[in-house]
């Protein structure tokens, strides 16, 4: 079991001191002028896209709103939308006044009330019949809109989310493993999907309301409460779309400090008592049949490595589970390679193998948690 962050990215709202300067912006333009459409895009209709409505949570999100916000206020002018939202969740610096002089329409969410919360209200006063949820350090790519209107082809679609691209701006290890773990996942997961992602998704107005919106009493800080909803939403008889070709650019900066602390006690940890609690392991994106087994590879690879360097067991066996490892794990070693290189490929599969031992550990810990221990938490 390997439930953890590489799916999903939060923090919409929280500080940004740690993440990318403004000269993101010049990195991004490159990716978003480049996007093709996908076919049926193009024919959409702007009667279907009209009724989008864009929710941008933020907190102190100046270092990212100067690039994440003009695109989608093109696509305004454009028509492709109806309204920008920026939900001001309490910032202390000048996020109001730029987004209002960028052209957003600007709400105040009255307090530090999280991504969840400040979504939540700007949906019972948005104007469109679907809500499109865009995190402020995420840049879209210039045809999104229209590939968004392009899946909710179907009056069942209850949500639709895409992926990051392939390009992330921030150049250390760290950043890249993330965003490239996460377009991997994406892209290789199911149209139908079992989970839902807020980052760059969007939901129905009227399914969202439906199901009471983001839980924000059970997640008080930024964490799955997007996966937690599209549970909510499927089993209200609606269907969620996975769309490939609806993508952005992360701007956000990985370091390993804060990539390990969301990835265990905002991700994995959290989403493993959501499986546990009833809601099942998809056979999907990175906790399918296919990524448990590679995690008890992992597991065994580095046993087996620590047994050899302490001369307890041969230096053969760990080589051969090294090449076990690689083989499995060979599809995304070639886009790790493809996108950085040799040295960036092999670090970065090493790296995959610690998360998945601290993805399986989270879970193996979770299941004591409830399963003997009998412990209530969520």
């Amino acid at each position: 079991m390997t439930a953890s962050a590489n799916t999903h990215t939060t923090n919409s709202t929280s500080n940004t001191s740690n993440n990318t300067s403004n000269n993101t912006s010049n990195n991004t333009s490159n990716n978003t002028s480049t996007t093709s459409t996908s076919p049926g895009a193009e024919t959409a209709g702007r009667a279907t896209a009209t009724g989008i409505s864009v929710v941008m949570p933020v907190y102190n999100g100046v270092e990212f709103i100067t690039s994440s916000i003009p695109p989608l206020i093109e696509m305004l002018r454009r028509g492709e939308l109806t309204q920008v939202l920026v939900v001001d969740d309490g910032s202390t610096d000048d996020t109001v006044a730029l987004s209002q002089q960028l052209g957003a329409t600007v709400l105040h969410s009255g307090g530090r009330l999280g991504p969840g919360g400040a979504r939540n209200q700007a949906a019972e006063q948005a104007s469109g019949d679907i809500l499109w949820f865009v995190d402020a350090d995420v840049v879209v790519h210039e045809s999104a809109a229209r590939e968004l209107a392009a899946a909710f082809s179907g009056e069942d679609i209850a949500a639709v989310f895409g992926s990051y691209d392939d390009k992330p701006p921030a150049e250390n290890f760290f950043s890249q493993y993330k965003n490239l773990v996460h377009h991997y996942y994406h892209h290789r997961a199911k149209e139908e999907a079992s989970t839902f992602w807020s980052g760059c998704g969007a939901v129905r107005k009227a399914a969202f309301l439906a199901v009471g919106g983001f839980d924000v009493e059970r997640y008080k800080y930024p964490s799955i409460e997007d996966i937690e909803l599209g549970h909510r939403l499927i089993g209200a008889g609606g269907r969620v779309r996975m769309c490939p070709s609806l993508l952005c650019t992360h701007l956000k900066v990985w370091r390993l400090g804060n990539l390990l602390h969301t990835e265990i006690f905002r991700r994995a940890i959290p989403w493993s008592r959501l499986i546990l609690g009833g809601a099942g392991i998809p056979d999907d994106l990175n906790t399918g049949a296919a990524e448990q087994a590679k995690a008890v590879l992992a597991g065994l690879f580095l046993l087996a490595t620590l047994l050899a360097a302490l001369t307890l067991l041969s230096p053969y066996v760990a080589l051969a589970l090294a090449g076990a490892v690689y083989f499995a794990n060979r599809e995304i070693a070639g886009l790790f390679y493809r996108r950085r290189g040799l040295l960036f490929a092999l670090g970065a599969l090493l790296f995959h193998q610690v998360y998945y031992l601290y993805s399986a550990t989270a879970f193996a810990l979770v299941f004591i948690e409830q399963k003997i221990l009998r412990l209530d938490r969520r």
